[in-house]
Parts: C-alpha cells; sequence; structure tokens
C-alpha cells in the first residue's frame, strides 16, 4: 500500500465526507447552545450536556445507534430510571413549605397546567395522533425529565428528540419568554402587591406532606409513582434529618451524574435525520404556545385571587405554576422587584413552583391512565 492509498483511506474514515448539510446545521444550532449556556448563562447545567450530545451525534451519528455509548445513556431514559432519579435529587433541594403555608399555590400550579391541555388540543388540529399529542402537549409543563418520562411511556420515541429539546430549552428561556406575557396581562399597581409573610411550618408538617402526598396521588393515578413518588422520597430524605448522607448524595452528586448522562442522550436524539422536518418545527412551535397559555392561564387565576382576596395576592405568582424549579419563582420576584424594588415575592412564588411540578406529574399520569398505559 502505497502514501496515496494511506492517506485516501485516512481521508475516507474523517467525518467530512460522510455528513449531509443537515448535519452540520445541527453542528451550528450545538454551537449556538452552548454559547446560550456559557456565554449567557441560560441554564448551563442542561444546556452544556445537551448541546454537547446534539455535536457529538450529528458528527459520529454511530454513537447514538446500537452498541454506541450514548446508546447506552438513552437506554436509561427509555426505562424510566433517569427521570425518576432526577425527580429524587429536585425532592432533596426542594423546599415545601410555602406550598404546606399557603394551600391555595395549589390552584396557581393547576391552572399553569392548561397550557398542556391547549397544546394538546393544538397538536391533535395539526394531525398528530393522540398519544404523539398527549407526550407533545407534556411541555407545557417546562418540565423535561417528565416529557422524556411520558414520550417514552407512550411509545414516541421516534419524536423524543425534539420533544425533549423542546422542553429543556424552554425550561431554560423562562427568563426571557415569561415577563412579556405577565407584563401584559398584570397592571403596575398589582405588579407593586406586597403579600403578607408565610406563616412558619412545623416540622412534623413537612415530614408528613411528602408521604401523604405519595398516598393520595398515587392511590389516585398509580402511573404517576415512579415521578411523584421518588420526588417525594427525594423530599423525605431531606425533612426527615435522619438521612444527612442520603440527602446530600441525591441532592448533589447523584444529580449531576444523571444530568450529564440525561443531557447527553437527550442531545443526541436530535440527529439531522430525526430532527430536520415539519413534524420538529410544529413540535417546537407547540411547545411555545404551550408554555406560554400555561404562565398566562397562572397569571390570569392570580388575578381572579387578587381580586377576592381584596389585594392581598400578586399575580405575578401565578407565573410560577409552571415546573420550571426554581426559576419561574425567581421570574416572579424578577419583575416585581421591576415594578418595586422592596418587593419580596420569591418564597411565595415557590409555593405554585413546587406545585406545578406535582401538576405535570399528575398531568403525564392522566394521559397514561386515558391510554391505558401503566
Amino acid at each position: 500500500m502505497n502514501i496515496f492509498d494511506t492517506l485516501g483511506n485516512l481521508l475516507g474514515q474523517t467525518a467530512f465526507l460522510g455528513l449531509e448539510w443537515g448535519n452540520y446545521l445541527m453542528i451550528v444550532v450545538a454551537c449556538a447552545f452552548l454559547y446560550l449556556a456559557i456565554a449567557k448563562g441560560f441554564e448551563p447545567l442542561l444546556l452544556v450536556p445537551i448541546a454537547f450530545g446534539m455535536l457529538l451525534v450529528n458528527i459520529y451519528p454511530p454513537i447514538m445507534e446500537e452498541g454506541g455509548l450514548l446508546n447506552y445513556f438513552f437506554k436509561l431514559d427509555e426505562w424510566a430510571i433517569l427521570p425518576s432519579l432526577i425527580f429524587m435529587g429536585v425532592g432533596a433541594q426542594t423546599d415545601f413549605g410555602p406550598l404546606i403555608a399557603n394551600p391555595k399555590s395549589f390552584l396557581l400550579g393547576a391552572a399553569a397546567q392548561f397550557g398542556i391541555y391547549a397544546a394538546y388540543i393544538g397538536a391533535m388540529l395539526l394531525g398528530f395522533g393522540d398519544k404523539a399529542a398527549a407526550a407533545i402537549a407534556i411541555i407545557g409543563g417546562a418540565d423535561g425529565p417528565t416529557s422524556i418520562f411520558l414520550a417514552n411511556k407512550l411509545g414516541q420515541q421516534a419524536i423524543l428528540g425534539p420533544i425533549a429539546v423542546a422542553a429543556y430549552s424552554y425550561m431554560s428561556l423562562v427568563p426571557i419568554i415569561q415577563p412579556p406575557i405577565m407584563k401584559l396581562l398584570t397592571t403596575e399597581k398589582e405588579r407593586k402587591i406586597k403579600m403578607e409573610q408565610l406563616r412558619p411550618v412545623s416540622k412534623l408538617e413537612r415530614i408528613l406532606f411528602p408521604i401523604i402526598v405519595t398516598i393520595v396521588v398515587c392511590m389516585i393515578l398509580p402511573s404517576t409513582a415512579p415521578l411523584v413518588g421518588m420526588l417525594m422520597l427525594g423530599n423525605l430524605f431531606k425533612e426527615s434529618g435522619v438521612v444527612r448522607q442520603l440527602t446530600e448524595t441525591a441532592s448533589n452528586a447523584m444529580m449531576y451524574i444523571v444530568v450529564i448522562l440525561l443531557g447527553t442522550s437527550v442531545g443526541a436524539t436530535t440527529s439531522a435525520s430525526a430532527f430536520l422536518n415539519v413534524a420538529t418545527l410544529k413540535i417546537v412551535l407547540l411547545g411555545l404556545i404551550a408554555f406560554a397559555f400555561g404562565t398566562a392561564a397562572g397569571v390570569l387565576l392570580g388575578k381572579l385571587m387578587c381580586k377576592l382576596s381584596g389585594g392581598k395576592i400578586n399575580p405575578l405568582i401565578g407565573s410560577a405554576g409552571v415546573s420550571a424549579v426554581p426559576m419561574a419563582a425567581r421570574v416572579s420576584q424578577k419583575v416585581g422587584a421591576e415594578a418595586d424594588p422592596t418587593n419580596f415575592l420569591l418564597m411565595h412564588a415557590m409555593g405554585p413552583n413546587v406545585a406545578g411540578v406535582i401538576g405535570t406529574a399528575v398531568a403525564a399520569g392522566t394521559f397514561m391512565a386515558v391510554f391505558g398505559v401503566k
């Protein structure tokens, strides 16, 4: 074999000759996501692994095929292992105190799920099947793990990539998407409303809450057990105070390991052949509509509760009913502080925010129950 044959073989093994224009486009998109994550700080813990998985699969598609590294990561998504472990970590990090102190927050968390059902109807009108429409609609909850969980349970692996990327993208873009909607639907006077300090929550209440929620929700919708059960287990670790090591592991080391595996495998579902089509554009659009409708519904119910309470509830906290924890609550705080720098809404917004996590899981369980999926 002469040097020209050797060089020819080496050239043939490079990615340059085997990639299509779509792969190059997706590589550009991946780099744009990395820029947003690193330079702009848009949820880097999510976007960096997702974008890098997107980069890898479009340079070397076999990495996601049978026997490929990221395919093994993705199997953990399909088996609902990674989404459930994410929920355990979220539970170990979450303070349900504001929700316990103000149970009305459950209503705001429920209202924000309206976007899910609006998107379901929209997806059906755009020609998606009923299970595909349900998998797409759950994007409106702004909850990536739940979106992955439901898409797999409903057998929608073909559109899992666009669904997961849309869900995580909208989660990271909460600070950009929500404020215009919040300001459009509220007056400056409403945004300046200061809410009374929440009552103290006892340790017994904190311990009983995850146990009671698990019993009630999982008895009504057993299919939610992998998500709600792990969420509440993580929270029980935290609130019981007797398993500090488990709390630290679930909320730190394990959580970050799972984010790496989940993020890269989600990004690896976005090969050009799977991602660049009309269906993907529809999914991304429906996800945005769902998220906007959910935000608007939460704010509008907040306005109604404001009227009924005699102006004691700031409608801005309703937008936190989407389950992007704690970003949505921080956005409520930020918009309220823009109207009045002395206004502190964060803890009040955390109630609807954590209620939204439960609400999105319940919405997913409802779809599974409707379609007879366990």
